[in-house]
């Protein structure tokens, strides 16, 4: 099993949209982020990220809900041409080791959220928010295209 390695300030994406949702974090707030971010990626052009965005923020959220005593949730979206990024602050003071210790065993029912995150995003993390709000981290991914080189097809012989 991998263990996952998180990054610890997200990639602040090179112009673009940027958008904010809060919401009360109770049992529906995963559904309200997931329809809110697909809604977003629709209508940026972003369809093909929809449904990876979807299930990593749905994990995140969810992990609001199930682990903190956040009152509120919010998740915050930036998409350019390349990328999206999001992110899903609470309160909950955990650091970037401690997160990512939380891996189970493949044996443990549960708890590979993060291991989905990370498998499916460019680059993920956390980051501190207490310079703003005390006591608050961020989880984050990016999604989008690999800056990996393609290796070109070679050409057909003549």
């Amino acid at each position: 099993m991998t263990t996952a390695t998180p990054i610890p300030a997200p990639p602040d994406p090179l112009g673009g949209e940027r958008y904010r949702l809060t919401l009360p974090n109770t049992a529906s707030a995963a559904r309200i982020a997931r329809e809110f971010v697909a809604s977003l990626l629709g209508r940026e052009q972003r369809g093909e990220l929809v449904d990876d965005a979807r299930l990593c923020v749905t994990e995140l959220v969810t992990n609001a809900y199930r682990h903190t005593s956040s009152s509120l949730v919010r998740v915050h979206v930036a998409v350019n041409r390349k990328r999206v990024t999001i992110s899903v602050a609470d309160y909950d003071p955990l650091t970037v080791q401690a997160l990512a210790a939380r891996h189970p065993g493949l044996d443990q029912p549960g708890g590979r959220g993060l291991l989905i995150v990370e498998s499916l995003a460019l680059a993920w993390g956390t980051t501190s928010l207490d310079d703003r709000l005390p006591g608050h981290k961020a989880v984050w991914f990016t999604l989008g295209r690999s800056e990996r080189a393609r290796v070109p097809e070679p050409a057909a012989p003549a």
